[in-house]
């Protein structure tokens, strides 16, 4: 499968999604759904692998950066089954991001099959 950049863009918008789901059980079903089974997630602050493992990563960021969103700033770049894109973390309603990170992911069968994330800035 060859990814295009406006099938990037919905994958990077529905991974966004999953970060920004903060009830646990729709947030899940989400996991599910953008993730494929066996996927990874490794960034600076951690590595684990399965929707499991991953959704539950995703929950503890989710109560140590509480009432922030996540948000693209501008459309993912693709080419075969890669995608990378930037993300800001922010209090809604507020420009100035407080966390700034890129992402790369690994498409398998319209899911992410694994995440290589970057932190290009974070709250000190």
């Amino acid at each position: 499968m060859t990814t295009t950049a406006p099938t990037a863009a919905a994958i990077a918008r529905r991974y966004l999604d999953v970060w920004n789901e903060t009830d646990p059980q729709r947030r899940r079903q989400l996991v599910s759904e953008v993730f494929a089974p066996g996927a990874t997630y490794t960034d600076p602050l951690g590595a684990v692998a399965g929707q499991d493992e991953i959704d539950g990563f995703i929950g503890g960021a989710q109560a140590q950066f509480a009432g922030l969103v996540f948000s693209l700033p501008a459309e993912p770049d693709a080419h075969h089954d890669l995608a990378r894109f930037q993300w800001h973390l922010s209090a809604p309603g507020n420009p100035e991001p407080i966390a700034i990170g890129f992402d790369v992911v690994e498409i398998a069968d319209g899911r992410i099959a694994k995440v290589h994330g970057f932190l290009d800035k974070i709250p000190g």
